[in-house]
């Protein structure tokens, strides 16, 4: 119980950083991609130029679908329903707006933070922060796979072994009983 509520904020935290900062940033790294990209590969520029809302809803949308999976199922485990994940991720959306708001309100905050826009002007450093999610979604997927894995080797390892423990212990504890009868009550 005292793990989760040590866990529970900075999972909330991690959450809403990277949400706020990659609706901050996005438009700026698909940007910078894109221009890259245009200088050697000009028809996939152009036709990346001319969609570049298109490209930024994707990688803005990867983020929201990673955040909304798996802090949910880390905060609340496999067993969470449905309303009580939509009310974390929307949650996690209003407090990405509140603070947003709060920051643009205070004098520099927001400026500050901004003021690290210019890092991703750098393609490659566009490239690996657009990449970021998706690469994370892959290493919980081989994760998740790694661990169901195990968990059916150990099953298939063990086989029916603790059903029939089961069986042949109340079988044991039944005979027990009559025996135990037999003596204390002798025909």
């Amino acid at each position: 119980m005292v793990k989760a509520a040590i866990i529970t904020p900075v999972y909330i935290s991690v959450a809403w950083t990277l949400m706020t900062s990659y609706q901050m940033f996005t438009r700026t790294t698909v940007e910078s991609v894109t221009i890259y990209i245009g200088t050697y590969l000009p028809a996939i520029g152009a036709w990346m130029a001319s969609r570049l809302d298109m490209i930024i809803f994707i990688h803005s949308f990867a983020w929201i679908f990673l955040l909304s999976s798996v802090i949910p199922s880390l905060l609340l485990g496999k067993g969470r329903g449905v309303l009580v994940q939509f009310g974390v991720c929307l949650t996690l959306a209003f407090l990405a707006f509140v603070v947003q708001d709060t920051l643009e309100g205070s004098s520099g905050a927001l400026d500050q933070i901004l003021g690290l826009a210019p890092l991703f002007h750098n393609p490659f450093l566009a490239m690996a922060y657009l990449s970021l999610p998706y690469l994370l979604m892959m290493g919980f997927d081989i994760r998740g796979k790694r661990k169901q894995k195990k968990e059916e080797i150990v099953e298939s390892e063990t086989g029916d072994f603790p059903e029939y423990t089961f069986i042949v212990e109340d079988d044991f504890k039944e005979d027990e009983k009559i025996q135990e009868e037999e003596q204390t009550y002798p025909n």
